[in-house]
């Protein structure tokens, strides 16, 4: 699933060709998503694009009177190509842009979404209950600290909750919490407010540094220009079980943790 550096990673590709464009069509082939796509998102064609945002894991196309409001699902990507390219068997949406390209909307499994949002959005259902961005002012280690007080849930599913904090997934939540020095499975209100300022510091570093590697690859992400990440070349933990940690020796054990698979050294984390 593509997670914040991936999405970041998008919408940085996507940006250049619509900020300042027009939108001339929006062809919808398959509107079966994990929500169907609503006639409303038609009142994006002839609008000029404001900018591209990304709250969480959704991309906001902001246009004078909306936004349009994609996630990328289990599977979805958005690739810039040639307007009246001829789509494949999963490209289900076109963005008609006014340089003679498309933003190509492609979605295997379908469970991504394409949606007509009034405003800003901030009010949208799916949005107004989230917590922070990670990479925000507003996330400290003082604010985990405080969210985390008597909490017993496992620290690892506590920063991987988007009423926490927006955007740790699976992966970037095991590499900040080996940085960090956490075991996965501590109790979050078990950890001192110092750990926290360390375990904010690490979901930071970890986020940023994958942004800038472009997301990680695992099974088939790839950018909106078709490059794939690289931040997978650089994992200590995850998907390393029973591989000696880079920093002791001691073999990555792996365990799964609210439903997801965690990976963690026994020896650095505590």
């Amino acid at each position: 699933m593509p997670e914040l550096p991936e999405v970041e990673t998008t919408r940085r590709g996507i940006e250049p060709y619509l900020k300042n464009r027009r939108i001339t069509a929006i062809e919808v082939r398959e509107p079966r998503l994990r929500w169907p796509v609503p006639e409303a998102v038609q009142q994006a064609c002839g609008q000029k694009v404001k900018s591209v945002e990304r709250r969480a894991k959704y991309l906001l196309i902001r246009l004078r009177s909306g936004s349009l409001m994609l996630h990328l699902g289990m599977s979805g990507s958005l690739r810039v190509v040639p307007s009246g390219l001829e789509p494949g068997l999963h490209d289900h949406i076109d963005l008609g842009i006014d340089n003679g390209k498309s933003i190509r909307f492609n979605d295997p499994r379908r469970f991504g979404s394409f949606l007509w949002v009034e405003g800003g959005g901030e009010n949208h259902p799916l949005l107004k209950n989230l917590g922070p961005e990670p990479l925000s002012g507003e996330f400290t280690g003082d604010y985990l600290w405080l969210c985390s007080r008597r909490r017993k849930l496992a620290v690892k599913s506590f920063i991987m909750n988007g009423h926490v904090v927006v955007g740790v997934g699976n992966i970037y939540a095991s590499e900040a919490l080996f940085r960090a020095g956490i075991h996965p499975l501590r109790a979050a209100g078990r950890i001192s407010k110092h750990r926290y300022d360390w375990l904010a510091s690490s979901i930071c570093d970890v986020l940023e540094e994958a942004i800038r590697q472009g997301g990680t690859t695992l099974k088939d992400f790839s950018s909106s220009d078709g490059q794939p990440g690289y931040f997978g070349q650089q994992l200590a933990v995850y998907g390393r079980e029973g591989l000696s940690c880079i920093q002791c020796d001691s073999p990555i054990r792996q365990k799964r943790i609210g439903q997801r698979a965690s990976y963690y050294c026994v020896t650095c984390q505590h």
